[in-house]
């Protein structure tokens, strides 16, 4: 880096591009809406059509909200989740005109085939019912964008513990720790310790770097335990709702009170009881504030034009609601010892004036450095967990990406705070084999196995990992094993290759036997990297009578969609076949670090060895698969 570059001037930069990614992604959008039909929108899971409204409520925060459920196409995978901005439509009869509903709504929670969907105050939800053949999308979220951009320009102009936090991470200055013995905790293994510690001991910055199944989410949590003991409240938040989820749940296991601002991704009770939202409706106050919330709708919608009395009945009706929400408020806020929410969702207003000792962040390497700066001026030290060496965060414009937009704050502060970073070394997901590879490639030879996993296996005798190459099977009769191109950004198919997938995997399936797959419940995920694929294989997987009785136990989904996830065995299309060696995107190989530390006992890989080992990455794991089998080339 050059000496003359500001930490200012490199987050002016930084604000920069995530404006040129915000333009990139905004055309991207219009281009989308205007280009893509429906149908299209539907495949891809950016939009339900046709929904009905079911019913229409006040929820527990006074938005008013609709609950609408989808009429086709049910399994089909889609990207509605809280907090997404969305746009109803409807289509006239012969499907020849879209009408968009001017307004923004957003979505409170998605469960299967019914979403909630609050919807500005004042707006008609008659028109809703009435709509012939009405539809929701995805809109284009400015409000994240927006949230970022601010972010960025408080951390610009920070001064005080948010300005010293913004100097330290852009240079070399070391992070100040406080001195005390180690402390000991019997159910961790000693890197998790040491970690621990070393979270325990940061004033200012700690990093927890867990390569796959080292028991990152454990050891966070401990980590969060112990910072409870010295302080009476923490932030903890992450990039995906998904993500503040899983952390939100291991917390409450362990008996401590969650605060969770806004919904999670699996709508069930458990899930929903650390809700804010759900907290608010269980308070006690909570009957007298909806009266009271009624009494002034009413009021609103009776007024009589000569009632002088009107505006004062209404003032005092209002204070009186403010004065109860701010009594529950300070109760939830009182007794919560982890506040919980993804990084854009901190910039609640829920939240103003709070202050915290400590955030973690969950998941660090796969938001976006701008993400990072929103709730970190409400604390004075931060943690950050994650691996750097698996998803990144996504980036749409490529001049961005070139330009350091993809570049994380876990990334910076790991370059340049090497003495602030533990890595979990030893894992407890995968057979050795499975696991060396990703080791010696990403994680410098460091990662090791735990004893109790080195060795697991399905069958006895199998070679943990094997690769078919399509084009270099004996049948005589081979298909074309070429890769097809489908539609601008929905990728590639390869159909050849994804009947092979399921004939291996039926295969591999016939060798262990029905009744020990059923009775040891033993699951499988199949990978594609394209969201093509993935739908085909999903619809053939469908189709075979042979896989009808273990369909519980399969799922088919993208790297992103298995991300944090493992399974037994895991059997991966990687679609490219060319005679150009043209590879794409599977040249992100973090991307491909998480793809093959999915599988505890078996991996498979498919694809087609001369368009992938021109690149190096391929080659080496091409090569370290054939000296597993005995194959040396």
């Amino acid at each position: 880096m050059a000496p003359q570059t500001s930490p200012i001037q490199l987050l002016q930069q930084q604000r920069l591009l995530l404006q040129l990614e915000y333009n990139t992604e905004k055309e991207a959008f219009r281009q989308q809406t205007e280009q893509i039909g429906i149908e299209r929108k539907v495949k891809r899971g950016d939009a339900w059509w046709p929904v009905k409204v079911i019913r229409s409520y006040y929820n527990s925060l006074n938005q008013l909200a609709v609950e609408v459920m989808r009429q086709t196409d049910t399994d089909i995978e889609h990207s509605f989740e809280f907090g997404r901005p969305v746009q109803f439509f409807s289509v006239d009869t012969d499907h020849s005109k879209i009408s968009y509903f001017r307004y923004t709504a957003t979505v409170s929670y998605a469960d299967g085939d019914r979403m909630v969907i609050t919807i500005p105050d004042g707006t008609s939800v008659l028109d809703l019912q009435n709509a012939e053949n009405l539809g929701v999308q995805l809109s284009f979220d400015e409000t994240s964008y927006r949230t970022m951009m601010d972010a960025l320009d408080r951390a610009i102009k920070g001064k005080g513990r948010l300005g010293y936090l913004r100097d330290l991470f852009y240079s070399h200055q070391k992070p100040e720790t406080f001195v005390f013995p180690s402390l000991h905790f019997p159910y961790l293994n000693p890197t998790q310790e040491e970690a621990v510690n070393q979270v325990l001991r940061a004033k200012d910055v700690a990093i927890v770097h867990g390569p796959p199944g080292t028991g990152k989410t454990t050891t966070l949590v401990e980590a969060i335990r112990e910072a409870l003991m010295r302080e009476n409240q923490v932030l903890v938040c992450a990039q995906s709702n998904m993500a503040v989820d899983w952390i939100s749940e291991k917390l409450v296991d362990r008996g401590i009170n969650v605060l969770r601002i806004g919904n999670p991704t699996r709508v069930n009770d458990k899930m929903l009881s650390f809700t804010y939202e759900r907290r608010f409706e269980a308070h006690p106050d909570y009957t007298q504030l909806w009266a009271i919330r009624k009494a002034i709708r009413e009021l609103r919608s009776h007024r009589k034009r000569a009632d002088e009395h009107f505006h004062q009945k209404l003032e005092s009706l209002k204070s009186r609601a403010t004065e109860l929400e701010i009594r529950i408020n300070s109760g939830l806020f009182g007794e919560a010892r982890v506040i919980a929410s993804t990084l854009v969702g901190s910039s609640n207003r829920l939240l103003d004036g709070q202050k915290f000792g400590t955030l973690f962040i969950d998941e660090a390497a796969q938001a976006l450095e701008a993400a990072c700066w929103i709730p970190m001026r409400r604390v004075s030290r931060v943690i950050l967990a994650g691996d750097h060496c698996q998803l990144p965060p996504t980036v749409k414009s490529i001049a961005a990406l070139k330009a350091g937009l993809g570049k994380t704050l876990m990334e910076r502060i790991v370059e340049m705070h090497p003495e602030a970073v533990t890595l979990l070394k030893i894992q407890y997901r995968m057979n050795d084999d499975i696991m060396r590879f990703s080791s010696n490639y990403f994680y410098e030879g460091k990662v090791e196995s735990a004893p109790e996993v080195k060795y697991r296996s399905i069958l006895d005798l199998d070679i943990p990992i094997e690769w078919i190459s399509p084009n270099h099977l004996d049948n005589l009769e081979k298909p074309d094993y070429h890769e097809q191109f489908v539609g601008e950004s929905f990728g590639r198919i390869n159909k050849a290759e994804a009947e092979l997938t399921l004939n291996t995997l039926q295969h591999y399936f016939e060798r262990i036997g029905k009744q020990r797959i059923l009775d040891e419940r033993i699951d499988v995920g199949i990978i594609s990297p394209y969201r093509a694929q993935v739908q085909h294989l999903r619809r053939l997987l469908m189709k075979r009578e042979f896989f009808k009785p273990f369909r519980r136990l399969i799922s088919v989904n993208t790297v992103d969609g298995f991300q944090g996830q493992e399974r037994d065995v895991i059997i991966i299309s990687m679609v490219r076949a060319n005679d150009d060696g043209q590879i794409g995107f599977l040249r992100d190989l973090r991307r491909m670090n998480v793809a093959i530390t999915r599988a505890r006992m078996k991996l498979i890989i498919l694809g087609d060895k001369n368009t992938l080992t021109r690149h190096p990455f391929y080659r080496q794991l091409w090569q370290y698969i054939q000296q597993l089998s005995g194959k040396e080339e």
